[in-house]
C-alpha cells in the first residue's frame, strides 16, 4: 500500500507545514522525522505511539498526503465550520462523490437519503443532538465525533486518523474504535491510549524524537519495551 525510505521531515515554523527537504539555513525550519524507513501493507491495521513531541502527527500527515486520493483523514484540528451545523458539517466529507450542483442543493435542502444517512451515522457515533444543531455549540467530545462522522462519509477504504478519540472516555473509545476498524480495510492512527492500541490493532509502531524505534505484530507486542519508552522520555 505504501513505503517509505529513509525518510526525513521538517516543520517550518513560519509556513507551519512539513516539508521533506531543508530549508537551507532557515532556523525557523526544525526536523521532526530522521531516516524513517517502514512499509504498510493493504488490509493492516496499525497504531502509531509515543511520547507527545515524538513525531507522530507529522509522520501520520505525510501518509495522508501520500495516500489521499484513497483515504479519509480526522485530524486534530477536526477543521470543522462553526456557524454550520452538525449536518452540513457531516456532509461536507461527500462532496467529492457528487457534482457541485447536487452538493449545493443538498446544502440548502438537504435530500431525504442524505439525512437518513446522516442521522443513521450520528447514533453509530452516539451523537444524540439535533442535526441542526451549529458545532459551536456542542462540547469538545461531540465536536471530535462530528469531525469523525465527516471522515467516515467520504466512504473511503483507508481511514487515517490523529487520537481520533482523545476527547472521549475508555469505554465509548472502545466502541467507537471498533466500528472505525469494522468499516474499513486499512487503518492507520495514532493513538493516546497505550493498551487499547496494543489490544485493538494487527501491528503497533512507536516514535521517539522522530525515529521509529519500535515495530510489532500484535501477538509480538513487548509491553515492557514500551513502558520503558515512555518512563525513560519522561525523565528525559
Amino acid at each position: 500500500m505504501i513505503t517509505i525510505d529513509k525518510l526525513n521531515l521538517h516543520y517550518d515554523r513560519t509556513a507551519g507545514y512539513n516539508t521533506g527537504k531543508k530549508t537551507g539555513k532557515n532556523k525557523a525550519s526544525t526536523q521532526v522525522i530522521f531516516d524513517l524507513s517502514l512499509t504498510i501493507s493493504e488490509g493492516e491495521k496499525v497504531a502509531i505511539i509515543g511520547p507527545s513531541g515524538a513525531g507522530k502527527s507529522s509522520l501520520l500527515h505525510h501518509l495522508y498526503q501520500t495516500l489521499q486520493n484513497r483515504a479519509a483523514l480526522c485530524s486534530q484540528r477536526q477543521g470543522l465550520v462553526d456557524n454550520l451545523s452538525i449536518y452540513h458539517n457531516i456532509f461536507m466529507g461527500a462532496l467529492a462523490r457528487h457534482h457541485w450542483l447536487f452538493n449545493l442543493v443538498n446544502l440548502i435542502r438537504p435530500f431525504k437519503q442524505d439525512l437518513n444517512n446522516i442521522t443513521a451515522l450520528c447514533q453509530q457515533l452516539e451523537l444524540d443532538q439535533p442535526l441542526t444543531k451549529k458545532v459551536d455549540k456542542l462540547s469538545g467530545g461531540q465536536r471530535q465525533r462530528v469531525a469523525l462522522a465527516r471522515a467516515l462519509y467520504q466512504q473511503q477504504d483507508i481511514f487515517i486518523g490523529d487520537e481520533p478519540f482523545s476527547a472521549l472516555d475508555p469505554l465509548m473509545t472502545s466502541r467507537l474504535l471498533e466500528s472505525v476498524l469494522a468499516q474499513h480495510n486499512s487503518v492507520i492512527m495514532v493513538m493516546h491510549d497505550r493498551e487499547l492500541a496494543m489490544s485493538a490493532f494487527d501491528r503497533v509502531i512507536a516514535l521517539d524524537k522522530g525515529r521509529l524505534v519500535f515495530d510489532s505484530k500484535q501477538q509480538h507486542v513487548d509491553q515492557q519495551q514500551i513502558t520503558k519508552l515512555f518512563q525513560t522520555s519522561a525523565v528525559a
